[in-house]
C-alpha cells in the first residue's frame, strides 16, 4: 500500500495551529535569494497557488495569502510520526519522501475482512485526523505509488494487472527525474503504455538505465526493498516473582533490580529519567502503582532508589505481588559526566590505567600519548622531558613554575603594539585576528643558558584579552629603539 499525503506540511501545521484551518496559506523557503513556495494548503491551491511558485507571485494572486517560513526536515519528522502510527496495521512501514508512506501489507488485510475495507479503514482515520490522504494497493511499491497519485478510479490493482493499470497513466507515475520527464514530453510520450511497448535497448540508449529500472520495479520484474521504520523500544523493565512479595524489604529489592537494569540502558543511550511509574500486580488481580519525578534527567541509581523507597509505604501488597513493571514515562538527553578514574588511591600504579592507555594507543597511536617530567632548565621549551614509562620517577626536585596549560613547541611570531621600553602589550595580532589586552602581568625575564647556546633573553607577559582568553607572550631581547620581535608561546585556557 502506498499512502500519499497531498498537503502533508500544511495539514500538519494546521493541526498544531487550528486558527489556520480553512485559510489560504503557504510555506516558503529561500532558494537562490528568492522566496519559493515549498508547500501550499488546499485553500491556497484552489485559488491558483502551487508549489514552486515565487512567494511574491503567490501574494499577488491571493491578497489574503499567509506566507510562513518553512523549516528543513519537517517532512521526514512528520512522516516518521505517521509511519509509527501505521505500524498498528502492518509491521513493515517505510518512509517515502517527500510526502508518502509505503506499507508492506502481506498477510494483514484479511484481519479487516478484505483489502478494500483495510484501505478504507486507514484512509478514513487519516482524513478524520486532519490529513488529506489517498492510498492504493498493488503487487509492487512502484505500481501502488503510481495509482495513489495519478489514478482516478479504482485504488486497488488486482494481482498481475500492473500493465493494464499503468498503461493510461502519464510517465511521471514512474517516479522519474525531471530531466527524463522533459525529454519524454518533447518526444511525444504521453502515457506509460507508450513506453512499455518500445524495446528496452532503445529506451536505454535514449534515456539511460533509470527509466528501465522504474518500469521493471513497477511491473514486478525487479524487487524494490523497503527500509522499515524501527519503533522506539519503550523504557520498560519487568520482574516476575516465583513467590508473592508481601514485605517492604522484598519490594525494595525488586525496585533496586528494576532500576539497575533501567539505569544501564539510560547510561548507554545518554538519557536521564524524568518521570517513572512502578506498577505492582497482585495475585488477587488488582494493580497498585506509585510514581516519581525528577527536576532534571537522572541516571543515578542510588538517587532514584531513594525516591522510590519513599513511596514504598503507599504500596499495599495484600496477599502478595507476583509481577513488578517499571516504566519510564519521560526521559531526556543528559550530559555525559566524567566517571571516576580510580576507585582507590592507586594513582599511576593502577593496572586499569595502563590497560586504558593500551586501548587508546591502539586507536590513535602510541606517539599521541605522552607523560612528562620536570627537567632542570630555565628555558621553557627544555624544562620538561618525556618519561619512558609510567613507573619512572622525577629525577629532580626542580620547582614548578606558573606556566600555560598548552605550551607551543615553537613560539609563533605576532604583531604587537606596546608602550616601550618595559610595558606589556596593548594589542597583538595573531593569525589575522586582533586581540585587545585588558589585563597583563609581568615581565618575567628568562635568560638563555649561555653554556648551551647563544641568543637573546626573553621578557614574558601573561595577558588577558577582551574575550577573556589568556596568553603567554614574550619580547625577544632588550628594546634598542627598533621594533622588537614579539612571540606567542602558550595558552592558559
Amino acid at each position: 500500500m502506498a499512502i500519499w499525503f497531498r498537503h502533508l506540511l500544511t495539514d500538519g501545521l494546521a493541526l498544531r495551529r487550528p486558527d489556520l484551518k480553512g485559510l489560504p496559506f503557504v510555506l516558503a523557503a529561500t532558494v537562490k535569494n528568492k522566496m519559493i513556495v515549498t508547500a501550499s494548503s488546499a485553500a491556497a491551491e484552489q485559488q491558483g497557488v502551487f508549489t514552486g511558485m515565487a512567494a511574491a507571485d503567490a501574494r499577488a494572486a491571493v491578497a489574503e495569502l499567509l506566507v510562513i517560513n518553512d523549516t528543513p526536515g519537517k517532512s521526514a519528522k512528520l512522516l516518521r510520526l505517521l509511519g509509527l502510527w501505521c505500524i498498528r496495521y502492518t509491521p513493515v512501514v517505510a518512509i517515502d519522501l517527500p510526502d508518502g508512506l509505503m506499507l508492506n501489507i502481506s498477510g494483514c488485510a484479511h484481519l479487516w475482512v478484505d483489502e478494500r475495507t483495510y484501505l478504507k479503514e486507514i484512509v478514513l482515520k487519516l482524513r478524520n485526523s486532519g490529513f488529506d490522504a489517498r492510498a492504493a494497493i498493488a503487487d509492487t511499491p512502484g505500481a501502488a505509488w503510481a495509482i495513489s497519485r495519478y489514478a482516478k478510479t479504482n485504488p486497488i490493482v488486482e494481482s498481475g494487472m500492473q500493465i493494464k493499470a499503468l498503461a493510461t497513466l502519464p510517465p511521471a507515475a514512474l517516479r522519474l527525474e525531471p530531466d527524463i520527464l522533459e525529454r519524454l514530453q518533447k518526444l511525444g510520450f504521453r502515457t506509460v503504455g507508450n513506453l512499455i511497448s518500445i524495446p528496452a535497448s532503445v529506451l536505454r540508449r535514449r534515456f539511460g538505465n533509470m527509466l528501465l529500472l522504474r518500469i521493471d520495479q513497477a511491473l514486478g520484474k525487479k524487487e524494490e526493498e523497503l527500509v522499515p521504520l524501527v519503533p522506539p523500544v519503550p523504557y520498560v523493565e519487568r520482574l516476575p516473582c516465583l513467590e508473592p512479595i508481601r514485605t517492604a524489604l522484598g519490594i525494595e529489592i525488586a525496585i533496586e533490580k528494576l532500576l539497575s537494569a533501567l539505569c544501564i540502558r539510560l547510561k548507554t543511550e545518554g538519557k536521564g529519567l524524568r518521570k517513572a511509574v512502578l506498577k505492582c500486580h497482585r495475585i488477587d488481580g488488582r494493580k497498585v502503582q506509585v510514581g516519581i519525578t525528577t527536576n532534571r534527567g537522572s541516571q543515578n541509581l542510588q538517587h532514584l532508589r531513594k525516591l522510590f523507597n519513599l513511596q514504598i509505604a503507599k504500596i499495599e501488597p495484600a496477599l502478595g505481588i507476583d509481577l513488578f513493571i517499571l516504566e519510564a514515562l519521560k526521559v531526556e538527553d543528559v550530559d555525559v559526566v566524567q566517571e571516576q578514574l580510580w576507585a582507590e588511591a592507586k594513582g599511576l600504579e593502577d593496572a586499569a590505567l595502563a590497560e586504558l592507555l593500551d586501548r587508546v594507543a591502539g586507536k590513535i597511536g602510541a606517539a599521541a600519548i605522552g607523560r612528562y617530567l620536570p627537567a632542570e632548565h630555565y628555558w621553557p621549551e627544555q624544562s620538561v622531558k618525556l618519561a619512558t614509562s609510567l613507573k619512572e620517577e622525577p629525577g629532580t626536585k626542580w620547582p614548578v613554575q606558573m606556566r600555560p596549560i598548552r605550551l607551543l613547541a615553537i613560539p609563533e611570531r605576532i604583531q604587537v603594539m606596546a608602550l616601550v621600553p618595559d610595558n606589556p602589550p596593548k594589542m597583538f595580532i595573531y593569525k589575522k585576528k586582533r586581540h585587545t589586552i585588558i589585563k597583563a602581568d609581568g615581565p618575567e625575564r628568562i635568560g638563555r643558558e649561555w653554556w648551551r647556546d647563544n641568543g637573546e633573553h626573553r621578557d614574558y607577559y601573561a595577558v588577558e584579552d577582551s574575550d577573556g582568553q589568556r596568553y603567554w607572550v614574550f619580547r625577544s631581547g632588550p628594546y634598542n629603539g627598533d621594533s622588537p620581535a614579539w612571540y606567542l608561546h602558550g595558552y592558559f585556557s
